[in-house]
């Protein structure tokens, strides 16, 4: 199976449990494992997974409603990449809060999911 992935996609959103992320919010990182067979595939965009689309489902997705979970927005957005390019077989997405409201020092916290296309 071959991948195309979308790293670092970076948007502000106001997703959180607590009130002043919903009033400041923060970012938000996105990565999104694209995965198909694109072995031998035709120079034609139609006969591929459109990654602009795919870059602008993930920005609504993100940005369009607020949730106290990042678990959450993380299936919305599985869920989402399959619903809308039936060419994918499975994606992983992961949701990264950098700045998490924790006690301490962290690199970063993320919510991983993989989800594969529901069989016909």
């Amino acid at each position: 199976m071959s991948r195309v992935v979308l790293e670092g996609l970076e948007f502000h959103a106001r997703h959180g449990v607590y009130a002043t992320e919903g009033v400041l919010g923060a970012r938000f990182v996105v990565d999104a494992e694209l995965h198909y067979a694109f072995a031998g595939l035709p120079d034609d965009l139609s006969a591929a997974v459109n990654y602009a689309a795919v870059y602008a489902a993930i920005q609504e997705e993100v940005t369009g409603r607020r949730w106290q979970l990042i678990e959450v927005l993380t299936d919305r957005i599985a869920r989402r990449l399959l619903q809308d390019q039936p060419k994918l077989a499975r994606v992983t997405v992961r949701v990264h809060k950098p700045f998490a409201p924790l006690p301490g020092v962290f690199r970063d916290v993320f919510a991983e999911l993989t989800l594969e296309q529901p069989a016909p």
